[in-house]
């Protein structure tokens, strides 16, 4: 029993000092979202987030998992989101997946609106009533009402992060972050591309192009309609200006941070 009650007072020291981290933690986001209101800066930033992520998961050991260790620390970093500001979250409920997505990334505590298409839910941020929107990844199955992605006004809006963050086990469902503003660079980070092309250019010519320009590229879909191709492509690395490319029209969609996947099966 002794022993019992002396792991129980280790314990207890561990917890009030970890809560004392907490408050502090907190009492510093106060000072930032003062200073931020002042300068009028958003306060979603995907890509420091990532990078926080990856440092400590590059330190992380023992038996704590490390699905445990993102778990708690995207709770505290949207808890300290919300404590800059309202903040509520567009979300596309076509499937099950995407609403589950969005709840492992932003928290619980995370006030949600579901929008049964991808437009209404861009129109919610765009309209103001929402900070972000939580989307499908573009799939070759996707109904052309599903396809929000061409008509994205980047950076009026733009993707700014890839969900989920972390993964330790397989998933065939991935989702974009879309809100107003261009990405933040976390380290090692993807871009989104469309180009537009005419109809009958080949599927590999974009790719072929960028890697002319010394840019690995992989082309994620093509969509060929009267008069038109259009690729969307992933790029490496984080471009905020499309490349030059000799197609009738290019677009930057936004980027992400690398997601960062951990001892896959």
């Amino acid at each position: 029993m002794d022993t019992l009650n002396s792991v129980r007072a280790q314990l207890d020291a561990i917890d009030d000092a970890l809560h004392d981290l907490l408050m502090r933690r907190a009492e510093v986001v106060a000072g930032l979202a003062a200073s931020r209101a002042k300068a009028g800066g958003g306060t979603l930033r995907p890509g420091r987030e990532a990078a926080i992520l990856r440092r400590l998961l590059s330190r992380h050991q023992g038996p704590l998992p490390r699905t445990a260790l993102v778990r708690f620390w995207r709770e505290m970093l949207m808890a300290s989101v919300r404590q800059q500001g309202p903040f509520q979250l567009a979300v596309h409920t076509r499937d099950a997946a995407t609403p589950r997505l969005a709840t492992e990334h932003f928290g619980l505590l995370t006030t949600t609106r579901g929008f049964a298409t991808p437009a209404g839910a861009l129109a919610a941020v765009t309209g103001g009533e929402c900070n972000a929107a939580v989307l499908p990844f573009p799939q070759d199955s996707d109904t052309p009402d599903a396809e929000w992605w061409p008509a994205l006004d980047a950076p009026q809006l733009s993707v700014i992060a890839r969900l989920p963050v972390y993964a330790d086990r397989r998933s065939d469902t991935d989702a974009l972050l879309v809100a107003p503003g261009a990405p933040d660079a976390s380290g090692d980070d993807r871009t989104l591309l469309l180009v537009e092309a005419l109809p009958d250019t080949p599927r590999d010519a974009p790719v072929r192009a960028l890697a002319g320009l010394g840019i690995t590229a992989r082309a994620i879909l093509v969509r060929r309609a009267p008069g038109l191709s259009r690729f969307l492509l992933e790029l490496d690395g984080l471009h905020l200006t499309p490349p030059a490319l000799p197609f009738p029209r290019t677009r930057i969609l936004g980027g992400y941070a690398c997601p960062i996947r951990g001892n896959l099966p």
